[in-house]
């Protein structure tokens, strides 16, 4: 317990920046009633009716309309709400992390620190710091224009990646192998709309041009205070095949060897060290190339991706109350456990370009052997194509006594599922009188 909390009297409730639904039965377990007060921006409250969503939550106190996105925010926030006396400031998404931070620091909690915030929110500068501590990165490289990204194909011959900075959910991400596609694919990474998630207004657009690293895909999910880890995960990633670097799966516990698990976490803890990162959660992201592991980015933040539910599921662990515990300053609810006693596994469902018509085979997939989940898009949605995570259109989760054997029943379940598309621009079939 940090001194403010010994000496704030009664106690305040948790702040919880940025709104996500999924994690609300999470929270639902341990947090008692009119205990967290949603931080969200304005535009964010409207478009995804956060307001009407969260009052019938029981341990939702309030939700404040902030536009927590911008500068100097955090600070104006401390200074409206100095009576507040929260118990911790949880950053719920990406976009959130650098707010969450300085606001912790500002009210005397645990934290990330807003210098270790501002490192992970921008991955051309995390690549620097990272370097400098001789963790491995890909060449990369600012560009401002088509020019760059040819200057750098030129001066870096096999495939690239061109990305923005300071974006999520492999927004704006794609893969080049010719200096041909640069004109088109900078036009399109440009398009970085994510609709009702974020603010009306713009948003900075920084790209970079990046070194192509073949190898395989891990992330580490990693419990910190003060900077030393507490509990390690790895995650295996597949990817679907393309141009497009989204996720397909996600296993775990990553079915690696000891040896190869140890040093993604040795690299991860490392990082951490690097960025003067504190208290809380990171979900770093890796690819190991010749057994060494490349990082590829850092989010200091819970992960998505149901990689919370999996973790949850293999080893089990209560990895959001442990969470939310490290930032309350408090020890976790339970011995955190080493190794995982199952595995669990995530396969996503990509219906492709177009308008749904139909969706069949979920409530088959559902009672398939190991299944704890299904959700499937609905008729009517429509989507753009496979290009980056939310253009994904469902999700079936399953576990096993083995990594390999959850994967094996997630894929067996998701291709019980089918979702019949009307290709864009076709008109809907008039029934028939």
């Amino acid at each position: 317990m940090t001194e403010q909390q010994a000496t704030s009297g009664p106690r305040g409730p948790v702040v919880i920046v940025g709104f996500v639904g999924v994690t609300i039965p999470f929270i639902e377990s341990f947090q008692p009633e009119g205990s967290v007060v949603y931080v969200e921006e304005p535009d964010v409250v409207r478009k995804r009716e956060a307001r009407d969503k969260l009052a019938a939550v029981g341990y939702v106190r309030e939700l404040i309309e902030w536009e927590y996105h911008l500068p100097g925010k955090a600070d104006e926030f401390h200074a409206a709400h100095p009576d507040l006396h929260p118990v911790a400031v949880v950053p719920a998404i990406e976009y959130a992390v650098p707010f969450a931070a300085r606001l912790a620091e500002r009210y005397g909690l645990p934290g990330a620190s807003l210098g270790a915030a501002l490192i992970l929110r921008d991955k051309a500068l995390l690549r620097q710091v990272s370097a400098a501590a001789g963790i491995a990165n890909p060449a990369s490289v600012r560009v401002h224009g088509p020019q760059d990204v040819r200057d750098f194909l030129r001066d870096h011959p096999g495939p690239a990646v061109l990305k923005p900075a300071n974006r999520q959910a492999s927004l704006g991400v794609r893969v080049l192998h010719d200096p041909a596609e640069v004109a088109s694919a900078w036009e399109e990474c440009l398009v970085q709309d994510e609709g009702i998630l974020v603010p009306d207004r713009a948003m900075d657009v920084v790209m970079l041009a990046e070194e192509f690293v073949r190898g395989e895909e891990y992330s580490v999910e990693m419990l910190v205070r003060r900077g030393e880890p507490l509990f390690t995960n790895v995650t295996a990633k597949v990817l679907y095949p393309g141009p497009y670097p989204v996720e397909q799966a996600h296993i775990v516990p990553a079915d690696i060897p000891d040896e190869l698990a140890d040093l993604l976490g040795e690299r991860t803890a490392r990082l951490m060290t690097a960025i003067g990162f504190g208290d809380g959660v990171v979900h770093c992201e890796w690819i190991v190339a010749d057994g060494v592991p490349h990082l590829v980015e850092c989010a200091g933040r819970m992960p998505g991706d149901a990689i919370l539910d999996l973790i949850e599921v293999a080893y089990p662990l209560e990895f959001m109350r442990s969470y939310f515990a490290l930032l309350k300053g408090e020890q976790p609810p339970a011995e955190l456990p080493v190794r995982a006693k199952g595995g669990a596994a995530v396969r996503f469902l990509a219906p492709g370009a177009g308008t749904v018509v139909s969706v069949s085979g979920v409530e088959d997939a559902e009672k398939a052997e190991g299944v704890l989940l299904v959700h499937c898009t609905v008729p009517g949605a429509a989507f753009g194509g496979l290009r980056n995570s939310w253009d994904r259109g469902g999700i079936v989760l399953a576990r096993a006594d083995t990594p390999a054997e959850a994967h094996r029943l997630a894929g067996a379940a998701a291709a019980m599922v089918r979702v019949e598309m009307r290709p864009p621009g076709e008109s809907p079939v008039a029934e028939k009188p």
